[in-house]
């Protein structure tokens, strides 16, 4: 093994600042994403949506449409029905409260008798052009008749809201119950004091920078479809289109997905427009592309979040918390995945009681049927929701209480002594040290200072607050098995394949410092390869769980291919393994200098390579943490926020890449500042017409949001689940940042005399909502 000290090989191993290895194609404009092929005789595909919230389709009219020039065919919900094509479905042992199994309409690629949102497809034409395509598209007459929508979680809660779907009475898909209500109750009954807080998150676009595309030919030879496009599990996306959708063997569809510009969870699971793109290839036996437009991702993509909650906590007089109550409603869209139900009903319960040891719960989730666009995973996937909830309640107590919120906090945590410590709901957390974290954030962000700093702000005639966020997650999507393949070539590379996927979060960088570590080879060796459902099956990337899976098994894949390796070397030079010794791609009999390299092993074989194919699992999800702290001020005058600083200090675990790890963390943290400050997908109440279907009116955060960004890693506490001790960090700074910035904004307004506004904040922070909170 290299020790790492290895000129030009330690610097590129585990725990080095490596510059990513993705970017420079990227950055020269060589990346393959989806819509930079075009095969020959490709034709484009246009999908015709609904314009209604809630309609019953009447007639579809295409007569006009297929004389125009160019058209190729057009397609209906009825068209797939006759073709075999079957519907998505939903299939999670949920219950609705009666007991009987839980319920959602079918959702079919093409709308069948009904639509259910504003942009649910309708039909797709396929023609020689995007411009014909789209002419035909116009050309169609659709005959609706228009039924009553229901928009929004508590409305399509509240009895004689019109129903989505006749098979949901209530509007109702699904409830989860767990703790001890009537214990709860107790504890209420007796506790020194009580906090409650109504609360929105609202509904949230995943605005990616590439959106959703997919290319689909067909091979009449082989009878093989091959899809192209932008995601974030290909092979999830296989076994979906030929086990849902057309009833084929798996053999018959290859994924294959190249560069992908950012997923944040939109793309974890099979569109419907995929759906129909591998269809119509097959059926045309020409290549046909979609690619969609920013507004039909905003009408169509998945949401994120929305949820409304009524969240209690009970205290002693000491502010130790007694039981925490809470009640949501989740928005699952007009048609629920299962991951958008097990994210409400299951994952964010899981996180609820966060770092401190809360043993009595009384929760209840719904998930609810509205005629909006489907809800599904979005960065942290529930996680975010259910921190909120329990940050803002501490701050509520704290001022209630008239105690520091960081101390109120470290009355509450669990201590390192504690691990493994079992929460409430049955989750175990392997390692953690919370109030250490706590300390060097409070270090880091200069808590103590603040009066000087509030000083200041009051003789400039602004408003400050202070808000803090120590939390936990829990990350891996429960799937803990991963495969990965190596290959060391006679050519003098070695190529890894792994069935995650890359999609902007700089993996391949991570998996080859990995391989550097064990092969002591330089890093331009190593070739790191995603995205072909022909070699390999696998989850996929979601739930920040690619590197302590895929990366753990990246380890012992490389591991167990210099095992193999060093046989083959003791048998090319005439020795016992034993006595072979490994050090920076060369094998050497101990004691003397006969030696033979890796790569000219490699050549030396059948295939002029070494290959391993391996499988590995660990034994568990991890639980990174941290502690946020983000001041604001506050302009009497307009209302507006302004973000002053931002520090943060995370449990990360062992770190490979502290600059990837660090520009996760932070870009994180500007994704959950958005939510606080500006994000917001709105519905229009009555008629459920989308009011933010563009960048003209629905906002995205800007690098310009916050003045001062303080960032600090801490790894010296290892995850004890997996091999490399890492734990996982795609979505821990979305989570921290939400309740640390509204916190905050709470906070000043506390200060300013406003308590009472402080606890009916709602998200995005406008202006006009501070200033009238503050007037």
């Amino acid at each position: 093994m290299p020790d790492g000290n290895t000129p030009q090989i330690g610097r590129f191993g585990s725990g080095q600042a490596v510059r990513r290895i993705e970017d420079r194609a990227l950055l020269a404009g060589q990346g393959q994403f989806t819509d930079d092929f075009a095969p020959a005789g490709v034709t484009q595909m246009v999908f015709l949506r609904s314009p209604h919230a809630h309609a019953k389709l009447v007639s579809i009219d295409t007569t006009a449409a297929r004389a125009l020039p160019g058209v190729v065919a057009i397609l209906t919900g009825a068209d797939l029905v006759a073709a075999g094509v079957k519907p998505m479905y939903v299939a999670l042992p949920f219950k609705r409260p009666d007991g009987s199994a839980l319920t959602a309409p079918p959702r079919h690629c093409l709308a069948v008798e009904e639509v259910r949102f504003v942009g649910e497809p309708v039909a797709a034409i396929i023609a020689e052009t995007l411009g014909q395509a789209r002419d035909a598209a116009e050309a169609i007459e659709v005959e609706y008749e228009e039924l009553a929508p229901a928009i929004g979680p508590g409305r399509a809660a509240a009895p004689g809201a019109p129903l989505v779907w006749e098979g949901a009475p209530g509007n109702l898909v699904a409830e989860s119950r767990y703790g001890d209500a009537a214990a709860a109750e107790a504890a209420f009954a007796k506790a020194a004091h009580v906090v409650g807080l109504d609360i929105e998150n609202q509904r949230l676009a995943p605005v990616s920078m590439e959106p959703r595309v997919a290319l689909g030919e067909y091979d009449a030879a082989s009878g093989r479809i091959t899809l192209r496009l932008s995601s974030q599990m290909p092979s999830g996306v296989r076994d979906a289109i030929c086990k849902e959708l057309l009833d084929i063997p798996t053999d018959k569809l290859r994924v294959l997905v190249g560069d992908v510009g950012g997923g944040f969870g939109m793309k974890t699971g099979l569109n419907p427009e995929e759906g129909v793109v591998a269809f119509a290839a097959r059926m045309l036996g020409r290549p046909v592309k979609w690619a969609s437009t920013r507004m039909e991702d905003f009408l169509s993509a998945l949401h994120g979040r929305a949820t409304e909650s009524r969240a209690e906590m009970a205290l002693d007089a000491n502010g130790r918390v007694l039981a925490l109550r809470v009640r949501t409603l989740a928005d699952m869209g007009a048609y629920p995945r299962n991951a958008s139900v097990a994210i409400q009903l299951l994952v964010g319960p899981w996180v609820s009681t966060s770092i401190y040891d809360i043993t009595l719960v009384d929760f209840t989730f719904q998930a609810l049927l509205t005629n909006t666009a489907p809800t599904g995973p979005y960065r942290g996937a529930g996680r975010p929701e259910a921190i909120y909830l329990v940050e803002r309640l501490f701050d509520t107590a704290a001022r209630k209480m008239g105690l520091d919120p960081a101390e109120l906090r470290r009355r509450n945590m669990i201590a390192p002594s504690a691990m493994p410590y079992k929460n409430a709901m049955a989750m175990t957390y392997d390692s953690g040290s919370f109030e250490r974290i706590l300390d060097q954030g409070l270090a880091l962000a200069d808590w103590s200072g603040f009066a000087a700093r509030e000083a200041a702000s009051k003789a400039a005639g602004r408003l400050r607050g202070r808000g803090i966020a120590t939390f936990l997650e829990w990350t891996g999507g429960n799937v803990f098995e991963e495969r990965v393949t190596i290959a060391v070539k006679g050519d003098g590379s070695i190529e890894i394949y792994a069935t995650t996927q890359g999609m902007g979060q700089g993996i391949a960088t991570s998996y080859a410092q990995l391989a550097v570590d064990v092969f002591g080879v330089e890093l331009e060796r190593i070739q790191v390869v995603f995205g072909d459902s022909d070699r390999g099956s696998g989850f996929g990337s979601a739930g920040s769980r690619s590197l302590f899976t895929a990366g753990s098994a990246v380890k012992l894949a490389a591991d167990k291919t210099v095992d193999e390796a060093r046989d083959l070397a003791a048998e090319a030079l005439e020795t016992a393994a034993a006595d072979i010794e490994y050090r920076a791609g060369a094998f050497t009999v101990a004691g003397t200098d006969r030696a033979i390299g890796l790569f000219e092993l490699a050549a030396r074989q059948p295939e002029g390579r070494i290959f391993i194919d391996h499988t590995s699992s660990v034994s568990g999800p991890t639980w990174p943490n941290g502690c946020h702290i983000c001041e604001v001020e506050l302009l009497p005058e307009t209302g507006e926020v302004v973000i002053a600083s931002y520090a943060s200090v995370n449990d990360a675990g062992r770190v490979v890449n502290p600059m990837i790890v660090e520009g996760q963390v932070v870009g994180g943290a500007l994704q959950g500042i958005g939510q606080a400050m500006c994000e917001h997908v709105i519905y229009d109440a009555e008629t459920g017409q989308p009011l933010t279907a563009s960048f003209m009116d629905y906002c995205l955060p800007r690098a310009d949001m916050v003045a001062d960004y303080a960032t600090k890693l801490d790894t010296g506490i290892p995850c004890l689940t997996n091999p490399l001790g890492v734990k996982g960090v795609g979505e821990l700074g979305t989570i921290g940042a939400t309740p640390a910035v509204m916190n905050a904004v709470a906070d000043a307004l506390a200060r300013a005399g406003r308590a009472g506004a402080a606890d009916r904040l709602r998200m995005p922070l406008t202006a006009e909502q501070v200033w009238s909170l503050l007037a």
